[in-house]
């Protein structure tokens, strides 16, 4: 039985008409109108019904054929298909959740001052870029040739580390890099030693790939490599700056942790997070220029540029570049190239440098007050290198309810007892002072000392 369907054309709207028509006939195969084995009017004569040409309805019905809506038979026509009708689907809104903290002030660590205005270097860079035709195909899957020659220039040149171009890879910042590292060469079930106190994003990566994980206890030099066993697979350390109490590992136990790693096999994954930022000497020289065989070299922009460019680059022994690359060719999991030339033009140009040099004294500035403010409430530490400083406080006190109050006050600060997992220790603040304006760091500080003065 041929089946007639009250279809309708409206030429005042900019879908196409035999679109229109392949939409209407879904529809009513959806509700139920048109069911499986309903012979449709052949194309003349829908044409003829529509007033439309024969085009159009043979266009239509070309879609719906290429789609599995409808089949011909020989010598009998156009019919459905066996399409089983489906309730349509019930779209349900689900409410944008405001971020809690947007309308508080942040003393939060990790997260560099952006100022309401892009600077003259900034806007040169994405001119740069916008004048380039991009490349005909992928790119290399381990970053721009050029951008890799000139960060092995610029590592080279800031943290001491003897590489090539064949040494670096570009990656979407430091989580990506470690992350990237662990799905290609461990194994559920290995193991990692991790700081403790430590990076928490360290910590949920190497859960995420069923990693066991080693706590290591840190002491006044950073992390104790007389507390490794010799087990473990690799070590993720932050030895310029231990993160989050901000001690810096010594020459002698860098060379005792290089030792440890050479006799043992393992891994030394060095996250150089904000090594540019020191304030009492030259930024210390990275554990990867020791043994580039057995550290790889994790370095980011987040806290010099940006967080949201998220950039950054893995220097590692040649093997160990070429393993990883082939890895992401496979995947497909690399950094966009607008972002990359955009890299490339800054360090050309002397932007990321200039950056680092303006943000170093900004960020001093912004240290000495956060010390002077918070120094009668316990002891500060950290306070030579970074974004952060940590204020340790009395053992009786309960850092995780000082965090609380402070944000009920309009402040989010980070306890140090969530970055603790098993090895016990003072309580404390991790008390970033990069992120807000001057004004707004003075307010955020005030409101802290008074919820001190309460405890």
């Amino acid at each position: 039985m041929e089946t007639s369907l009250p279809l309708t054309i409206d030429r005042t709207i900019a879908l196409p008409l035999h679109l229109q028509l392949a939409e209407q006939f879904r529809a009513a195969v959806l509700d139920g109108r048109l069911q499986s084995g309903h012979r449709l009017p052949s194309t003349r004569d829908l044409a003829r019904q529509m007033s439309v040409s024969r085009a159009v309805t043979q266009a239509a019905y070309d879609q719906l054929h290429a789609e599995g809506w409808i089949a011909g038979r020989t010598g009998a026509g156009t019919f459905v298909t066996d399409v089983v009708p489906l309730q349509p689907a019930v779209r349900r809104r689900t409410p944008h959740r405001e971020d809690p903290d947007k309308r508080l002030l942040t003393l939060r660590p990790g997260i560099p001052y952006i100022a309401p205005t892009p600077d003259p270097g900034w806007r040169r860079a994405w001119r740069e870029v916008s004048a380039q035709a991009p490349p005909r195909g992928y790119d290399d899957a381990a970053g721009l040739p050029t951008l890799r020659a000139a960060l092995a220039e610029h590592v080279g040149r800031v943290r001491g580390i003897a590489c090539g171009p064949e040494n670096v890879l570009v990656t979407n910042g430091t989580v990506h890099g470690l992350r990237l590292l662990l799905t290609a060469t461990s194994a559920p079930g290995g193991r990692i030693a991790i700081e403790d106190p430590g990076y928490l994003n360290a910590v949920t990566a190497a859960r995420d790939h069923q990693l066991e994980i080693v706590d290591v206890p840190v002491d006044e030099d950073g992390l104790r490599v007389d507390a490794l066993t010799d087990d473990v697979d690799a070590v993720y350390v932050t030895p310029s700056h231990q993160y989050p109490l901000g001690f810096r590992l010594p020459v002698a136990r860098r060379n005792e942790l290089v030792r440890w790693a050479r006799r043992t096999g393992a891994l030394l994954i060095e996250d150089d997070y904000d090594s540019e930022f020191r304030y009492d000497v030259a930024p210390l020289p990275a554990l990867a220029q020791l043994d580039l065989d057995r550290v790889v070299h994790l370095g980011t922009l987040s806290k010099t540029l940006s967080p949201a460019l998220r950039l950054g680059w893995m220097v590692a022994s040649e093997p160990m570049i070429d393993r990883l690359t082939t890895f992401r060719a496979e995947t497909g999991d690399w950094p966009g190239w607008p972002m990359q030339a955009a890299l490339l033009a800054m360090l050309r140009d002397g932007y990321l440098d200039q950056a680092v040099r303006r943000g170093r004294r900004l960020y001093a500035d912004r240290r000495t007050l956060t010390c002077a403010a918070l120094a009668p409430y316990g002891e500060v530490i950290g306070q030579d290198a970074g974004l952060h400083i940590t204020l340790l406080l009395p053992n009786h006190t309960d850092d995780q309810s000082l965090a609380t109050q402070a944000r009920a006050a309009g402040v989010v600060i980070a306890p140090l007892s969530e970055y603790r997992r098993t090895t016990p220790g003072p309580p404390g603040l991790v008390i970033g002072y990069a992120t807000p304006t001057t004004p707004d760091l003075h307010r955020a500080l005030k409101i802290l000392t008074e919820v001190l003065s309460r405890r």
